[in-house]
């Protein structure tokens, strides 16, 4: 079974939502884990919310920390970022890794604009992210 590591930032959102994705359409053929650099005390709630509308509830799952996994040694075959640039540069090397990618998405956490505007932000993050991991890992939606 191929291990997937999803990393951002906070692991509060775009991380958050890619890991909920991959272990709901990937069916078991995936480990999959997400963390981030300097991880939130809890997910973002217009993630949670715009994840529930695609009946995923990510309501329990709680940020983690990135240089945890890698005190603990986790090996991984896949690291993918889903955050800028700068965030991808400080992320550590993973002993092992098949493949690395940066998939640069908006930071949920940034949508701005009336409650409408910005659950609207968050369904297009949360869609291209579904799209991505669909089209990457080559999963039937």
């Amino acid at each position: 079974m191929e291990k997937v590591l999803f990393i951002c930032g906070h692991n509060s959102g775009r991380s958050q939502i890619a890991e909920a994705y991959l272990k709901h359409l990937g069916k078991n053929k995936f480990k999959v884990t997400s963390a981030g650099l300097k991880p939130h005390d809890a997910v973002n709630p217009l993630v949670i919310k715009v994840m529930k509308e695609d009946n995923i509830d990510i309501s329990h799952n709680k940020p983690k920390a990135v240089f945890d996994l890698v005190k603990n040694g986790a090996l991984f075959s896949y690291v993918i970022t889903v955050c800028d640039i700068e965030t991808d540069k400080n992320c550590p090397i993973f002993p092992g890794i098949q493949k690395r990618e940066n998939w640069p998405f908006p930071d949920p956490g940034a949508a701005n604009g009336t409650d409408k505007e910005k659950l609207d932000q968050v369904r297009t993050i949360r869609d291209d992210i579904k799209s991505r991991i669909i089209k990457y890992f080559n999963l039937t939606p």
